[in-house]
């Protein structure tokens, strides 16, 4: 193992949300050891928060399933064409916006509801989520919310990417109580460096070298490597097997049977 990955699987070990109160602001950067050869990434301590409340960063089946999700905070003109590249594949997203977004691109979030992709919180104004009152979470949360109501037919939210995936036992208890499921993910390489893209070729292997069985992958579609890799993407793991889900579909196979959610 390299020394960057033990490094960072030591301190996933050594820091244990388990004996943090609930109301403790103690905040924890996201952060795992990524996958090799189809491997579940590691998370060590941090799975018990995410089980106590919920949570989630993959999907744990074991089956060969995908769920895309974009963080969109601003946008950089990429974003049609991935949303071209989905719906001609007809693979479903999750895209996370802020109140930025949504107020400098009304259209594009318009064209995300029509055609089936869930838009999820990112928050309104993009704070750290573990450091501010109840209170103004839920008005970060509503005010996202309401501007994406009265702009598209998606009349609530239900999923939230916390800003810089930063998060705290208080922030996940607090925004499970206001009605969201926190969702991390399990693949991701720094591709929102918007003047050092490497091409296309660099973001499908970065992609490739990390997918696994129940991959939540996020991506960000400033990057134009992005869109150019994404269609390569979506042919090549159908290919092998894959299936792509949505996040409705991950939520809905914990609570309900499994012989209920394959009917």
């Amino acid at each position: 193992m390299r020394w960057k990955s033990f490094m960072l699987l030591l301190c996933l070990l050594l820091v244990s949300p388990s004996f943090v109160s609930a109301e403790s602001p103690v905040s924890y950067g996201w952060g795992f050891v990524k996958s090799k050869g189809g491997s579940i990434p590691e998370v060590g301590k941090y799975q018990q928060l995410l089980d106590e409340y919920h949570s989630y960063y993959l999907d744990g089946s074991g089956e060969k399933t995908v769920y895309i999700t974009f963080d969109n905070g601003y946008e950089q003109g990429y974003t049609g064409d991935i949303l071209d590249v989905l719906k001609k594949h007809e693979v479903p997203a999750a895209f996370f916006i802020t109140g930025h977004y949504v107020s400098s691109a009304p259209d594009l979030v318009k064209r995300m509801v029509d055609e089936g992709h869930i838009v999820g919180n990112h928050s309104y104004h993009h704070p750290d989520l573990t450091k501010v009152s109840k209170e103004k979470m839920q008005q970060e949360l509503e005010m996202l919310e309401d501007a994406v109501a009265d702009l598209t037919d998606q009349d609530d939210m239900h999923y939230l990417r916390a800003p810089r995936g930063t998060f705290s036992a208080r922030s996940l208890k607090w925004s499970e109580e206001l009605g969201y499921t926190n969702v991390f993910w399990s693949l991701a390489y720094a591709d929102w460096k918007t003047g050092e893209q490497k091409g296309w070729q660099y973001a499908y292997d970065q992609v490739m070298a990390q997918m696994h069985p129940g991959a939540v992958v996020l991506l960000h579609s400033v990057s134009e490597d992005n869109a150019v890799a994404l269609e390569k993407l979506i042919i090549e793991l159908k290919k092998q097997g894959y299936t792509f889900r949505t996040l409705d579909d991950l939520v809905k196979q914990d609570i309900l049977p499994k012989a209920i959610t394959q009917f």
